[in-house]
């Protein structure tokens, strides 16, 4: 017996021995580095990039745990994004995630093999990210916040609807970005169906924003189209207080800048957009081809009206107008 027992005690050694070998041979846990790149400051994004990381945590992806983000935010400086994109290339990121056209033309330039999901972004196809919404090939996929220019023209109209007397118009808009010149186009044919007269004005950075919204004063604007731009909403806050200087009623393409005291708005939810791609993110990571998945046409539209500062200017919005708005801000 003592014999036996002393045979099955040296067979437990070699046992315990391979155990930690074993553990220690389990493949670790893949970690993503995901680039993440913005215009605006990180305080003027914060709650989009919010919205994103914690889509992404209900998916699994844990800062700490299984994924790094290599955050960089321009401070509103354009010209800084063609530096930052080529960063992130270097960093050798698994993916990046971009927001608005300037940014993802900055990262289109920097690299052609790297993964890229755009937030949201404005027709693609006619800024020259994308072969296609159904098929984009490249490396480039996600959501699109305006599909295609006609939109800008439906801004126009909702806020002659919201200022009928406005005969004389302004289009306060940024030249740069791909596709600005199209929406620019959409927007003047738009005034013309309308019997409206509309004179663009260019702001390519906020020192530019004083003497454009002057100069729409001198030339006797009733009102302003605000056209989507990430050095506009992120400087949203200085647009609506020079509107509100000039007594300007404007409509812009997102609710944050109607929550901080401008007229109205007309666009996706921006907060929606960065939520939802987090499901490209997800596929590619797991394997999905960026030129094979489509990219998500926006589908609603949210109109959204300040009553405040409607009042504060003198208008009064008709009750059309005010029953079809998805929200009001009193």
């Amino acid at each position: 017996m003592k014999h036996i027992a002393s045979r099955l005690a040296i067979g437990v050694i070699p046992l315990l021995l391979a155990a930690p070998i074993a553990a220690d041979a389990q493949p670790r846990a893949k970690v993503y580095r995901i680039g993440y790149i913005q215009t605006a400051t990180v305080e003027e994004q914060e709650h989009l990039t919010k919205a994103l990381e914690e889509a992404l945590r209900e998916l699994g992806y844990v800062e700490g745990r299984n994924v790094v983000f290599e955050r960089r935010f321009a401070g509103g400086k354009q010209e800084r994004l063609p530096d930052l994109a080529a960063e992130l290339v270097r960093l050798n990121v698994d993916l990046i995630v971009t927001g608005a056209n300037p940014v993802i033309a900055a990262v289109k330039q920097a690299t052609a093999t790297i993964p890229v999901v755009m937030a949201t972004s404005r027709d693609p196809v006619g800024s020259g990210f994308i072969a296609s919404l159904a098929r984009p090939g490249g490396n480039i996929t996600g959501m699109t916040g305006d599909p295609t220019p006609e939109i800008q023209g439906k801004r126009l109209e909702l806020l002659k609807e919201a200022v009928p007397r406005a005969t004389r118009l302004a289009l306060l808009w940024n030249p740069l970005p791909p596709g600005a010149e199209t929406y620019r186009k959409e927007v003047e044919h738009a005034a013309r169906k309308l019997g409206v007269s509309l004179r663009a004005v260019e702001a390519r950075g906020r020192n530019e924003f004083e003497g454009a919204f002057a100069a729409m004063a001198r030339e006797g604007a009733d009102a302003v189209v605000v056209l989507p731009d990430p050095v506009f909403f992120t400087a949203r806050k200085q647009v609506v207080e020079l509107a509100t200087k000039y007594r300007l009623p404007a409509v812009y393409h997102a609710r944050e800048v109607v929550e901080i005291g401008g007229l109205m708005s007309y666009g996706v939810s921006l907060a929606d957009q960065f939520r939802r791609a987090t499901v490209y993110v997800d596929k590619i990571l797991k394997g999905a081809k960026p030129g094979e998945l489509p990219v998500e046409q926006a589908a609603k539209f949210e109109l959204v009206i300040n009553l405040k500062t409607a009042r504060a200017l003198g208008i009064t919005i008709p009750s059309s107008l005010r029953l079809r708005a998805d929200h009001i801000i009193e």
